[in-house]
Parts: structure tokens; C-alpha cells; sequence
């Protein structure tokens, strides 16, 4: 549940404070574009939507600038990677993470952003620019940035744990959870075994996929978006996350606790980017100078409560988690961004996380039992037809 105190100052905020004042213009005529649509695809929960009474961000950009925004989500980077890669769907603007921008960027999918258009990118901090993922600040626009730790429910979980190593824990087995995307699920073998996140060494991913299927049988389910329901209603005890959906978890279920491993843990950034196949560029260029207004940015960071890269937002004293310790406080362990892996290791990590979801599953023998029982009823419709044939050309 989102706090009173956002959808107060969300109301507040939009109901007195006059749009120009709070915003820039940008070089963009807006007028040229009414009537027309913003195909936009981001992270589920990853902008203030109106509920509960918080700002409908995208109604308001609609209000604005007579744009209708077509607004759908993905769960993964690899979910928005295969999507816009295989050119089944146009977007106008998505919102990937550092290593997959890198990827994106290399791969020529991503159209340099015209940053006269964006006059509010002022409010983007000298830290968070002329990152490794786009050293040029030419396709990208920090959005949120967050850090990768293990939520816990204090109720169910025996002490402070402050290692990767309890999710292998066998006391806890089917009440661990782990993610259901290969670059963060292989990152919690990784940095327990002390292995390079970003290796291009082929053992050091066997390794992390060994130790994955030896984790395999503890593990309730592979989650993304389910984790919220699974971990607030106590269904599960333990599950690797990012720690702003932990300090949103945490309003639900106060039993819940967070901690950094030890070992070390992933930072990243996930960014606004324009698709080489956008249609609506200058619309998409339009969206992003909106979502860096002030009024607008603070919404969607007490919506969102992921760590945002924007000094309005920092500086507001309205801001109700301007000094969270977990979304602003100090890390007390090694953080690695994720880079873009070779084509080869790309790969050898999908065919491990897929012989990894297919061996041993739960399912497994019902889905071989549903393929034998399609076949036989195949081949005996096959039989009937050949006997009738045969039959007939008797008759």
C-alpha cells in the first residue's frame, strides 16, 4: 500500500502548482503531435498509475499534450530483449536495464535520443551520467537505479542471515524463492562462489548452473511480479530482490527484513530509451523532458520507491523517502554493474537456465505424459483414416 503522505502530495502537487512553472519547455512543438500515440513498454509497477489515489502519470501527459499513450509491461530484460528483436512489435520508448542498453546499443537497436528536446535532463546528476553501459550519454536517460540484496521474513527465517548461502539452505526448503530471469537467478550462484558476474569463461557458468540445480529442488518457484504476493503473505520465507520493492513489501508485511550479502551484490540502472522501429520519436522525446518535471519524477519515485537519479527529486523536502536508509544509505558490500556478455556466453547462459527450468521440473513428467498421450491419439486418428481409405478403395 502506497503511503497516505504520496497520494497527499500527489494531489497537492497537481492541483496547485501551475506547469509552467515546474517545467521546461522542449524544443519539440507538441502541438504537431496531438492526435497522435505513444507506444510506451516498461516494468510492471515502474510509473504512478493512479491507483490509490496516486497521480495517473500518463493521464496527465494525455491531459497535457493530447497524446494517447499505449502503456504494457514486461517482466524481464530478456522478455523486452526478445520482443523487440524479433520485430513482432513497435515501441516508441522502453526502459531497459544498464547491461542490456550496452547490448541494445551494440546491436543497433536503439536510436540516439536528441537531448535539444529534453531541456529537464539538467535534473540528471554528474554520477549518473557517462556510465559504462552509454559512455557518450547518446541513447539513454536515467530512470531509477537500485541494488540486489535477499528479503527475509523475520517470523520464518532463524537470526540475522548475511550471506547468498542461505537460499541453499536445506531447513528452508520450498519456502526459498529465486528470480525467473537467467542474469539475476545465475548472479546469486556467482557471488556466492565468488565467480565474475560479467566471466566470458564457459566453467565459471557451469559452475553457477551446477550450483543452481543443486539449489533446485529448495526452490518453491522462480518469480518476478509474484514475489510481492508470495513474500507480503508469508507463502514464502526467503527471496533474492532489489531492495526498493523490499522497502515497498515492508509497508505490507513489517515481518519482512533486508540484508546485503557479504559476498557482494549487483547495482544497476534502468534507463529510457528509444527502439530503432519507434513511429513516434519525437513523442517519445516529448515523454521523457515530461517524466523529468520535478512534480512529475517525484510521483513516480514514492509510486515506484526505487533510488531516483534526479536532484529535483533529492532536493524536494516534500519527498516522503528523501532519506530512506535503504533507498539512499550506504552499501556496505562490493556492488557490480552487469555488462553485456558475448554472443557465445549469451548462449551458453540461455541453454544453462533452460536445461535448468526443464530438468527435474515438477511438470516435467506431466508435460511428457500430455506429449505421449497427444501422439497416441495422433497415430490412431492416422490408423483410422488409412483402415477407411483402405475400405473404401475395396468397396
Amino acid at each position: 500500500m502506497k503511503k497516505f503522505a504520496a497520494v497527499l502530495f500527489a494531489f497537492i502537487t497537481v492541483a496547485m502548482i501551475p506547469a509552467h512553472l515546474v517545467h521546461a519547455s522542449a524544443a519539440v512543438d507538441p502541438e504537431t503531435l496531438r492526435g497522435t500515440t505513444l507506444n510506451v513498454y516498461n516494468w510492471g509497477e515502474y510509473i504512478s498509475d493512479g491507483s490509490e489515489g496516486a497521480l495517473d502519470v500518463n493521464k496527465e501527459f494525455e491531459d497535457r499534450y493530447g497524446i494517447h499513450v499505449e502503456y504494457t509491461n514486461y517482466t524481464s530484460n530478456e522478455d523486452l530483449y526478445a520482443k523487440i528483436s524479433g520485430g513482432g512489435a513497435s515501441y516508441d520508448l522502453i526502459c531497459p536495464s544498464d547491461y542490456m542498453v550496452e547490448r541494445m546499443i551494440a546491436e543497433d537497436m536503439l536510436e540516439k535520443i536528441d537531448f535539444s528536446n529534453i531541456p529537464n535532463y539538467k535534473y540528471i546528476p554528474e554520477e549518473y551520467k557517462n556510465l559504462y553501459y552509454d559512455p557518450n550519454n547518446e541513447y539513454s536517460v536515467p530512470y531509477t537505479y537500485g541494488v540486489m540484496g535477499i528479503i527475509y521474513n523475520s517470523k520464518m527465517v532463524d537470526g540475522e542471515p548475511d550471506s547468498w548461502s542461505i537460499l541453499w539452505d536445506e531447513k528452508y526448503a520450498d519456502k526459498i524463492l529465486n528470480f525467473n530471469n537467467p542474469r539475476d537467478a545465475f548472479s546469486t550462484a556467482q557471488f556466492l562462489l565468488g565467480l565474475d558476474v560479467n566471466s566470458e569463461n564457459a566453467e565459471d557458468w557451469q559452475k553457477a548452473a551446477d550450483k543452481l540445480k543443486e539449489q533446485k529442488p529448495l526452490v518453491q518457484s522462480y518469480v518476478m511480479d509474484e514475489i510481492y504476493n508470495k513474500m507480503e503473505n508469508g507463502e514464502a520465507a526467503i527471496a533474492p530482490y532489489y531492495v526498493g520493492d523490499y522497502v515497498m513489501m515492508a509497508q505490507n508485511n513489517p515481518d519482512l527484513r533486508f540484508f546485503y550479502p557479504k559476498e557482494g551484490t549487483n547495482v544497476f540502472v534502468d534507463a529510457l530509451c528509444i527502439p530503432k522501429n519507434a513511429q513516434n520519436k519525437a513523442a517519445a522525446e516529448l515523454y521523457i523532458n515530461f517524466m523529468l518535471e520535478t512534480y512529475i519524477a517525484t510521483a513516480n519515485a514514492e509510486f515506484v520507491i526505487y533510488g531516483w537519479p534526479h536532484t529535483g527529486v533529492l532536493e524536494n523536502p516534500d519527498y516522503i523517502y528523501k532519506d530512506n536508509e535503504y533507498l539512499y544509505g550506504t552499501v556496505p558490500v562490493k556492488t557490480e554493474f552487469f555488462h553485456n556478455l558475448s554472443p557465445e556466453t549469451l548462449a551458453l547462459m540461455t541453454n544453462l537456465w533452460d536445461d535448468l527450468k526443464i530438468e527435474g521440473s515438477k511438470s516435467a513428467g506431466v508435460y511428457i505424459a500430455l506429449i505421449v498421450v497427444v501422439v497416441a491419439i495422433a497415430a490412431i486418428a492416422v490408423f483410422g483414416v488409412i483402415r477407411k481409405k483402405r475400405r473404401e478403395s475395396q468397396d
